[in-house]
């Protein structure tokens, strides 16, 4: 590392909280699949901001849409109306096949907003006694890193010394449907659940899983949310990771790539009589629905329909799953994924050493839970270029 790359390196040790321990270069541009260091070397980005960069990093449309808003209005506050939130909400709602959508920020926002309007529904509609409601969540769950978040994580990283946890969660077992029955009592008015596992190292239910908690919860009269904030908009192949089973949830929270990797939108979309029981005052964002984010989102939203972005995903998830399966190594247990979401995992703890050793060789990529490595790169990276990426992986792999 350069005495460049390490000052600015410093500066972000010297100043702020260690709540992160980023692999040792400093990215300062980007273009498409790939981004460069203060060094000026260019390197594959295969994680795309954890599927924030579904659309490559500066996409050209998406640039064109900011710039062209950035000058004319940023920022109205919900005090008032703007000519663009009527749009970005009808796109959404069209996408989502929901009547109704509500916009946030960041994802872990939309996953409260989701969070409260089950409760709220429960009490409401349900009549279950006040401040009784039960929402059942999965084990390994990642839906964020707020307070009542991280409360139901099974994560010691996540949880431990945030204490006391919120009250109202059901962990139970991530795809087992005898499980999740089992837990629904008079006070459950919801079930929050991501179709695939993502932080968690790219866990993929059983088959048919999501359409049996589907019938369970319209059976047992429970809301099904999903978080497809990182699955969904294409990453696995799919326009939604649900679409997989042909799963229509009562809620389905979005984000990362609804902004193209710009800005912080995050959207909940769902039924009439769940987010119609919003009235003012009762919930809210200074900064959801502002006209900036609305004119990046609608050019993000576009760009993944006009380039066939999910039918990309699906055909080249599957050519790369394949090229990683022909690695013969004894120290893998398992490669699997859906779409371009894929693991790499190995038998024993090593996953950040071999991402180590793919930076040094030109890719980026993250670990998760020490033995996992997740490949995640944009959707727009084309055959040539992730047959290369898979050199890399390859050869870093021989010599690791």
């Amino acid at each position: 590392m350069t005495a460049r790359s390490q000052r600015y390196i410093d500066l972000d040790l010297h100043y702020g909280a260690r709540n992160y321990a980023p692999l040792p270069v400093v990215i300062e541009r980007g273009k498409g699949v790939f981004v460069w260091d203060v060094e000026g070397r260019r390197y594959f980005d295969m994680l795309s901001a954890y599927s924030a960069l579904n659309q490559g990093h500066c996409h050209p449309r998406i640039t064109a849409a900011a710039k062209k808003q950035i000058g004319r209005l940023t920022l109205t506050s919900r005090a008032f109306h703007n000519p663009l939130m009527g749009l970005f909400l009808k796109k959404i709602c069209e996408l989502t096949d929901q009547p109704k959508a509500i916009l946030m920020n960041s994802g872990a926002e939309a996953v409260e907003t989701a969070i409260k309007v089950m409760r709220l529904w429960g009490y409401r509609r349900k009549d279950i006694r006040p401040n009784q409601a039960e929402i059942i969540v999965a084990r390994h769950n990642f839906h964020g890193r707020t307070t009542t978040i991280v409360g139901f994580s099974s994560d010691p990283d996540s949880y431990d010394g945030f204490g006391p946890a919120t009250p109202g969660f059901v962990p139970v077992n991530y795809g087992s449907i005898e499980d999740l029955e089992a837990a629904i009592t008079e006070r459950t008015c919801g079930v929050l659940l991501e179709p695939i596992q993502g932080e968690a190292g790219v866990l993929i239910p059983p088959d048919g899983y999501l359409r049996r908690v589907r019938d369970v919860c319209s059976r047992r009269g429970v809301l099904l949310c999903v978080d497809e904030i990182q699955t969904g908009l294409g990453r696995t192949g799919k326009m939604f990771a649900v679409d997989h089973e042909g799963v229509r949830p009562d809620l389905i929270t979005l984000g990362k790539a609804l902004s193209g990797g710009f800005y912080p939108i995050s959207a909940v979309a769902g039924r009439m009589d769940v987010l119609g029981l919003f009235t003012p005052g009762t919930h809210g964002s200074t900064f959801g629905g502002n006209p900036l984010a609305c004119a990046i989102g609608l050019a993000a939203l576009n760009v993944i329909s006009r380039e066939k972005l999910p039918a990309r995903a699906a055909k080249l998830g599957e050519f790369f799953v394949k090229r990683l399966k022909t690695l013969d190594d004894p120290r893998i247990r398992e490669v699997r994924g859906r779409g371009l979401l894929v693991a790499l995992e190995f038998k024993d703890p090593g996953a950040k050493s071999f991402c180590k050793a793919l930076l040094g060789n030109g890719l980026l990529a993250k670990d998760t839970h020490q033995t996992t490595v997740r490949f995640a790169p944009p959707l727009i990276i084309t055959q040539p270029q992730l047959e290369a990426a898979f050199g890399i992986i390859k050869k870093t792999l021989a010599s690791f």
